[in-house]
């Protein structure tokens, strides 16, 4: 112990060999060579990593227990040197009260190096051993000559590829696709199912995986199942159906998706026919519908099946009402599709009551947009269109509708302004051809009197004008009357409810220029 205590004021003399007296420097000296170089490095080490001082091991000495021998003289004289030489050096004590925060920050950065460095250890760690557990599944499910460990692993792929982006890929890369479409063909039921699912979750937000599905034969596969001559399980069905979803979605996969027959039975489980198809079947089939309808070629498919006459008469489920139209919009993009939606009975007012539901603006942008196109694209619709009462709704829509159907109502108006004023000026042409070839200046007295007889005939126009021009202010006035009561029933102000005097002077002051058509 008393080593340990000369080693100790060693140290401390060397911190403060600046501030020694002459005198004491040979004490100094002595205690410099009484202990070894490993003994001062190991100081030195504990000094900054511990941030140990001089000042706290003397607070530590003071307490410890009295060494078993007495100190030698030797000892005593240093140790009142050390004190002597402490005390008059306050301002060194400072400086190293300054250093010691430093030095215990430097310790807490080794601690976190160390902890972080073992962190890493612990994720590498997971990380093997999950890819050690993917490569043993995959190679159950390759190499596997029993059904029942295959049939496991693919329920074993279908739990690790469900929420693991990672694992996703890695299972693709690892060669587990073609096993699991392999396994279609296999008789049981919850093997196909486990398959059927595994393949759905390895597509998920991976377009690679699922161009890999489609390659490897499993929509041939699937169709297989469904063609079957024993109708495959209810639960077999809805797996190919979301199967159908999730393939549909990458644009690569719609033509071979339309073409190979699987647009018949989609179109079969949405109508439920046989009151079989589950309502989550239902939905994933009309998504799948309008994913394959973006592509222009499906929608000849689409048409054979005579599927438009369901979806106008669906039409008012508002659950599917808004996909329903979003399919009609992909349709109305080729002739085909707007000839078929035309011929079928009561569209055009089925559609535009679509335009009068407030409460889903969705369904109005849709359902005007499909008015939109074909009131551009088709000249013969627009009279139906008319007839169906599209103009009041229009109107309302461009007060109360959203951005987009505001829009797009506008340009419905502005078509059918420009159409209504070229059959104005077409019968107000004929009119005014048979008034100069008719012969109603004629007369006798016309003959003897030339001027009178112009003159007559120009008080005849006039008249005839007037009228005309009477009965086109006679419908302004009636048709701002009638949109105003359709603004006001809707906004459930009350019936007995009479326009301001500025209102009825505006429709006694209109003229044709502002109707919208």
């Amino acid at each position: 112990m008393a080593k340990c205590h000369r080693n100790d004021i060693g140290s401390v003399l060397l911190d403060r060999a600046t501030t020694t007296t002459s005198a004491g420097g040979g004490g100094h000296f002595r205690l410099w060579s009484s202990f070894s170089g490993a003994s001062f490095r190991r100081k030195i080490f504990y000094a900054v990593s511990c941030g140990g001082s001089s000042r706290h091991r003397h607070h530590n000495d003071k307490n410890d227990v009295a060494p078993s021998s007495p100190p030698t003289p030797q000892a005593t004289a240093t140790r009142s040197t050390a004190t002597k030489t402490t005390s008059q050096s306050p301002s060194k004590e400072k400086e190293l009260e300054k250093v010691k925060p430093k030095s215990e920050k430097l310790s807490d950065l080794l601690n976190l190096a160390e902890f972080s460095e073992s962190e890493n250890d612990a994720v590498t760690k997971k990380k093997v051993e999950a890819l050690d557990e993917l490569k043993r599944v995959a190679k159950e499910l390759q190499v596997g000559d029993d059904s029942a460990k295959r049939k496991e692993a693919a329920s074993r792929v279908r739990l690790l590829a469900k929420e693991d982006v990672e694992a996703r890929a890695t299972l693709a890369m690892l060669g587990v696709i073609p096993p699991l479409v392999a396994l279609l063909d296999s008789d049981d039921v919850v093997a196909q199912i486990a398959s059927l699912y595994a393949l759905l979750n390895l597509g998920i937000g991976n377009d690679v995986n699922k161009a890999a599905i489609l390659q490897a034969g499993a929509v041939h596969k699937m169709l297989k199942l469904i063609e079957s001559p024993n109708p495959p399980d209810p639960s077999v069905s809805e797996a190919i159906i979301a199967n159908f979803l999730g393939l549909s979605a990458l644009d690569s996969n719609k033509p071979i998706i339309g073409a190979s027959g699987a647009i018949p039975f989609l179109v079969k489980t949405l109508k439920n026919l046989d009151n079989t198809s589950s309502p989550q079947a239902k939905q994933d089939a009309l998504r799948a519908l309008y994913n394959l309808s973006i592509f222009p070629s499906n929608i000849s498919f689409i048409l054979e099946t005579d599927l438009i006459p369901f979806f106008l008469n669906s039409l008012g489920d508002m659950e599917v009402s808004e996909r329903i139209l979003a399919i009609l919009s992909n349709m109305v993009s080729v002739p085909e599709g707007r000839k078929a939606i035309s011929s079928v009975r009561d569209a055009f007012p089925i559609l535009v009551d679509a335009l009068n539901w407030n409460d889903s603006p969705g369904c109005q942008e849709k359902a005007s947009y499909i008015l939109m196109v074909m009131a551009h694209k088709a000249f013969g619709d627009r009279q139906a269109m008319i007839e169906a009462g599209m103009v009041s709704a229009l109107l309302e829509l461009t007060l109360l509708g959203s951005t987009l159907a505001q829009k797009r109502a506008s340009r419905i108006l502005e078509c059918l302004r420009v159409d209504k004023g070229k059959q104005v000026s077409q019968s107000f042409g004929g009119s005014m051809g048979a008034a100069v070839s008719a012969p109603i200046c004629g007369s006798s007295s016309s003959s003897t009197n030339p001027n009178m007889g112009s003159k007559e005939c120009l008080e005849e126009e006039e008249d005839m004008m007037s009228e005309e021009k009477k009965a086109v202010k006679q419908l302004v006035q009636q048709s701002l009357q009638n949109n105003m009561r359709r603004i006001v029933k809707r906004a459930n102000l009350p019936q007995d409810f009479v326009p301001s005097d500025h209102f009825k002077s505006l429709t006694s002051s209109s003229t044709s220029k502002s109707l919208p058509f």
